[in-house]
């Protein structure tokens, strides 16, 4: 992440409740992105973490999990040694043939696909949308007609969290929320809206933070 991406989050985090969802592990994304004003949803969404300023009064649901971001020092809790990063463009075909073979023998392993990602996972019913649905729960947020959900991202996994928020729509006939994909080719998805790179997220970001303040200087 850029420092001008980070900064664009940063400011976002201070007038919005904010999370990043990603199939990695929860420490290495704060790894990767150490800003502490963010929530934290690591293994697509099966180990959560609150922004560390607010660790006292957040996340009292108590389904809710949470652990400190000095614990657990494996490469990804739910999901240990099952990512392939960076996949070697010539092997991929290989690679992929031969994890899907030995998984016949793991009934209870599935095995699901990125951008030259595998990943295998536990067959439970647990996916990026219902870790959308979980965070909003935390918060206290879920049924609220004054939160409006937005959920960005370029993945295929995220359509689960596009989908979720669709269905959110259709069943109440809000505007209850809105997947954006980031893309730089038109593509089918569950989103509602589209942005072609990180550039163009970043400005989004921003105007977000923009209309805030303008209501904040109304008010």
């Amino acid at each position: 992440m850029s420092s001008a991406m980070r900064s664009a989050v940063k400011d976002v985090a201070k007038f919005f409740p904010a999370a990043i969802i990603s199939g990695r592990s929860r420490d290495k994304v704060y790894e990767l992105i150490g800003l502490k004003e963010l929530f934290y949803a690591g293994s697509h969404g099966m180990d959560l973490a609150c922004p560390v300023k607010n660790s006292n009064s957040l996340f009292s649901h108590h389904s809710c999990i949470r652990r400190n971001y000095k614990q657990g020092k494996e490469p990804n809790l739910f999901q240990p040694a099952s990512k392939f990063l960076p996949i070697i463009n010539e092997n991929w075909t290989v690679i992929a043939q031969r994890v899907h073979d030995i998984l016949k023998n793991y009934p209870h392993l599935q095995l699901t696909h990125g951008r030259k990602v595998l990943e295998i996972r536990p067959i439970i019913d647990w996916n990026k949308g219902k870790a959308v649905n979980l965070l909003l729960e935390c918060l206290g947020l879920n049924d609220r007609d004054d939160v409006l959900p937005i959920y960005i991202g370029d993945d295929r996994t995220d359509e689960d969290a596009f989908k979720w928020l669709s269905a959110l729509k259709v069943l109440r006939e809000l505007n209850r929320g809105y997947g954006i994909l980031v893309s730089s080719v038109p593509k089918e998805t569950e989103a509602h809206y589209s942005l072609k790179d990180p550039s163009e997220v970043m400005v989004f970001l921003r105007s977000l933070v923009r209309w805030k303040n303008s209501q904040i200087a109304l008010d």
